[in-house]
């Protein structure tokens, strides 16, 4: 199984006066641009998941939205999952993914939690990645070695320039 975790988009500044609660800040004009300019990278890399799960908060169910009409998925089939809010437990949506027998899942999520997710599957005792704002991780999961493995992470500038 192949796993891709997408952290959300350039979102509302939570500081700004005019800013929606924490659940409802959506991608910014910019972030918009921006994570659909790192999803065609995506889709020049040929990737095709059959799942996509989002945090249900806004930024991050906008990403998904936005990755799910570059790699041609239908956006009403996008599922949410509590366990991909920021202070969800990894463990948790690793169980979701499993479940679902995919060949190709991808989570949307928020950091710092993504960064957990990775740093548990590769069996780190802390965090030892930062995903960009629109970046991907790609793990692999051997059925055989019972095991995760990181293939690739990539920012969302690497993402642009794959798409130009």
């Amino acid at each position: 199984m192949i796993l891709y975790l997408v952290r959300h988009g350039i979102a509302v500044d939570p500081n700004d006066p005019k800013s929606p609660p924490e659940p409802e800040r959506p991608l910014t004009a910019k972030g918009v641009q921006k994570t659909r300019a790192a999803a065609l990278g995506l889709q020049a890399l040929g990737v095709k998941p059959d799942v996509l799960i989002t945090s249900p908060y806004v930024r991050a169910a906008q990403t998904a939205e936005i990755f799910a009409e570059a790699l041609g998925f239908a956006p009403p089939k996008i599922r949410t999952h509590d366990a991909l809010k920021p202070a969800g437990n990894p463990a948790d949506i690793l169980k979701e993914v499993n479940r679902l027998r995919a060949k190709e899942v991808m989570c949307f999520g928020h950091a710092p939690q993504l960064d957990l997710m990775i740093a548990h599957v590769a069996g780190a005792h802390g965090v030892f990645t930062a995903l960009k704002k629109a970046g991907v991780a790609c793990l692999e999961h051997s059925a055989g070695h019972g095991r995760w493995e990181i293939l690739w992470i990539l920012t969302p500038k690497m993402l642009r320039q794959l798409a130009d």
